[in-house]
Formats: structure tokens, sequence, C-alpha cells
């Protein structure tokens, strides 16, 4: 866990697990979207095992777990023990810590991983990804649903998915796998004026003297404190809270482990919001701060 994280950890444990199984959903609902399950799929579901091995002996885990396992044993998940896991992860979802709003959108981030994570996205599979959207329309608005929804629209319109429109899918889905090690999204997109951009700046030209910056996430190579001295040594300013008035969100590469939305959290969503207003705000994923820094001397 990164250093700036550990102090918050006592108390994100309880979120943390239901966090957890909310992503089990959603990644069950992933690979099993198009009726169909291969090797590939069945290996990511195992990877989601091996990183909650350590919590195999705490509730919720003690049920949820040996039902995973004894699912996947033989290489196959077959239609009733995939309903099975889907059912024991309803009844432990709560609400006390997360709304459904909440929830459902970590199962969407998760059914995006479950989706790709044999690197092929067929027709089948945005069919019934669509279908699960027109199910949660109350996502709507919420990155990145319309975003996917978009997405599908137009891949789709004739009806299949050639290869160009495959890397594009692959490239957008693949973020979402980033709820296994809490890595910050890279390449979000965002819709914008009806069209689908990205959400982060490529390549961005950073100003620092008079600019207000703000962080979110954690750095890969620096402590916050240490970044904000950077930022004020160089003539800017760094704002606790995302307002109007920043210019620059820098997103940390090693993302935050208690982000409700597993590979972004609260100041990203809210940057999305401000530039659907018309608010000018550059997101910047962190390895373009640092170029920005090392371009100032």
């Amino acid at each position: 866990m990164h250093p700036d994280h550990i102090p918050y950890a006592k108390y994100m444990t309880r979120s943390r697990l239901e966090k957890s199984i909310n992503s089990l959903l959603g990644i069950v609902e992933g690979i099993a979207i198009d009726s169909s399950i291969n090797a590939s799929e069945l290996s990511f579901l195992d990877l989601w095992l091996s990183e909650h091995s350590d919590l195999r002996g705490r509730h919720p885990y003690t049920e949820l777990i040996p039902v995973i396992q004894a699912a996947i044993v033989d290489g196959v998940l077959a239609k009733d023990e995939h309903d099975d896991i889907v059912w024991l992860c309803e009844k432990l979802c709560s609400t006390e810590f997360f709304n459904k709003t909440t929830a459902d959108l970590q199962r969407l981030h998760a059914i995006l991983a479950g989706v790709v994570a044999d690197e092929i996205i067929s027709e089948a599979e945005l069919y019934g990804l669509s279908a699960w959207l027109q199910e949660h329309e109350h996502l709507r608005t919420c990155w990145p649903y319309d975003e996917i929804d978009s997405l599908i629209i137009e891949v789709m319109r004739d009806k299949k998915i050639d290869e160009e429109e495959q890397v594009l899918l692959r490239c957008f889905f693949s973020e979402f796998i980033a709820i296994m090690d809490d890595r910050a999204i890279k390449f979000p997109i965002v819709i914008e004026n009806q069209s689908v951009v990205g959400l982060c700046a490529v390549c961005p030209e950073i100003k620092f003297d008079g600019a207000n910056f703000c962080f979110t996430g954690a750095s890969s190579q620096y402590k916050r404190a240490s970044l904000i001295a950077i930022v004020e040594r160089l003539g800017g300013k760094v704002a606790s809270s995302l307002t109007k008035e920043v210019q620059y969100l820098i997103i940390g590469a090693n993302g935050n482990p208690f982000w409700a939305y597993a590979c972004y959290g609260r100041k990203v969503e809210k940057a999305v919001e401000l530039r659907k207003q018309g608010v000018r705000i550059l997101l910047v994923h962190e390895n373009d701060f640092h170029d920005a820094v090392a371009d100032e001397g």
C-alpha cells in the first residue's frame, strides 16, 4: 500500500470489502455477458481470488471464496455456478457505505474488465453490455455510462466490430482492469459536444507560474507534500479541493485503494462534471506532469 494511504486504511476496511464484492459481481457478469466463458476469462477470475487470498479467513470471504474456488476448480464456470456466485454477491452487498448508484458503477467497471479479460471483445459481448446498460439507466450521466453507451452505438452501427474498433474498445475497457491493483486510469474517455474524446490531455502544455493545481490519487514517485513543494517552487498554487479556479488536475499513477470507483475518485468525477459544464480544466496524468517539471529545469 502506498505510504500516503496507510493513515486512512483503518477507517476504510468495511468499505474496501464491500467494494471488492461489487467488483467481483461485475467481473462474473462481465466474463459471462456473452453466455460463453473461456480459459482466459476464468484466469482473470482466478486473479481476483489470488488478490484476496489474505482475506479468506474473514467474513464475508469465508462464505464467498470457497464458493468461487469450488466453481472454477474444474476449469469451467457452469451457468448454475455463475448464478450461485451472483446470488451470493448480491446477498452480501450492502448500501451501508455505498448507495445503489455507487455500487452499480463499481459493478459496471468490473464488468468492463471482465469483458476484456480474454483480450477479445465480441459483438455478443457488446449486445449483452448494452442490455445491462438499459437495465441500469439510473447511471445515465455518471461517467463512464454515457461514454460506453455511445461507443457501443457507434461501433455496432454496422453490426460488426472491425479491427480499428476492436483496438479502441480494448484500449478503453482495459483501463478498468485497474480494479485489481489500484492503478489510476491513464486514458479515460468522456463525451464532449456529442463526441467521444480523451479525458486526460495528450502531451499537455503546462504553465506553472500563477496557475492553480489540484492532485488526486497517489504519485508513483513523490509524496503529496513533495508535489505541492514542486508546484510552489515553480510559481504555482495547490488547492485541496477541485473548483472552477483550478486549471490542472494531476492524476497520480498509483490511484487510491479507497476510491469508491476503483480506478478514479471524487475529484475526477467532479472534473468530468465541470468539463461538461464548459469549464476549462486540464486533466493531466502524473507522467506528463513529471515531464513538464523536467522541462522547467
